[in-house]
């Protein structure tokens, strides 16, 4: 192929993907999540269907497929009904596949969570998470709009 037939190849592709997430996003915010237009959901997510309110999702994150993320715990009760809690997630974030966030937990702005990692406890900004439970494994770290991390390099093995 020709680099303008895969110029053009990718540019649909890229109009196509803009329009699907645009009607994922929609989908979302009607049923109830409070998420920011500009957020990206991939597919096959597991959003707390019990408490949607309770999921809030700022500007430009992208959550990638497989992510679990609650807004209720029924192990704790209030008049025997689950406990509703909200769960944050800030500005600039990467919520990486398989992912699960508990009920409650807030994230800050500018953070990458490893994919399977299962964040238990509130994340500060600007560090990237992973494991179970997730920890803290780098700080001070800068991400774009688009949710990419800005101060990386390969000399230290950060790929």
């Amino acid at each position: 192929m020709s680099n303008k037939t895969l110029y053009l190849k990718f540019a649909f592709r890229t109009f196509l993907a803009k329009k699907i997430q645009y009607l994922r996003n929609l989908e979302y915010r009607f049923k109830g999540y409070d998420v920011h237009p500009s957020v990206i959901f991939e597919r096959h997510l597991h959003l707390d269907r019990l408490y949607p309110r309770g999921i809030h999702v700022k500007e430009n994150c992208l959550i990638a497929s497989g992510t679990t993320i609650l807004s209720h715990d029924h192990c704790k009760r209030v008049n025997n009904q689950p406990l509703l809690v909200d769960t944050y997630i800030g500005k600039n974030c990467f919520i990486a596949v398989g992912a699960i966030i508990l009920p409650g937990v807030k994230i800050g702005n500018e953070v990458i969570v490893g994919a399977g990692s299962v964040v238990t406890r509130d994340v500060p900004d600007n560090c990237i998470v992973a494991g179970n439970p997730a920890r803290i494994i780098r700080e001070k770290i800068r991400m774009n709009d688009s949710a990419e991390l800005m101060n990386w390099s390969q000399e230290k093995g950060w790929f």
